[in-house]
């Protein structure tokens, strides 16, 4: 996966087109990520016990092809590619200016 936990990405469609924040969790074998602040869900809790019932806001997963990731150096959102470096070690390259980072 292209997109790791703690990248600044960007929605590229859906109710949040547009929006952007920071990978909080990926799940590499479904294909998607949760954003914060992003695809926002309620869930209201039942009253029990000495628990009073309240509604929970959330970050609910999008699909990875909905998101894109802003590069560090460009502040634009851009497509993502690797390349191996000559000591053997594999890094992500901003297509767009061609700068690498981890």
């Amino acid at each position: 996966m292209k997109i790791k936990t703690g990248d600044n990405v960007k929605a590229i469609s859906g109710a949040d087109r547009g929006k952007t924040g920071k990978v909080i969790q990926v799940f590499p074998r479904l294909g998607k990520v949760v954003v914060d602040k992003l695809n926002m869900r309620t869930r209201h809790l039942r009253a029990g016990g000495k628990n009073k019932g309240q509604k929970v806001e959330y970050a609910a997963p999008f699909s990875v092809a909905n998101v894109m990731l802003i590069c560090p150096k460009c502040q634009k959102p851009s497509r993502i590619g690797h390349v191996v470096l000559s000591d053997g070690k594999k890094v992500r390259v901003c297509k767009r200016c061609k700068e690498q980072f981890s």
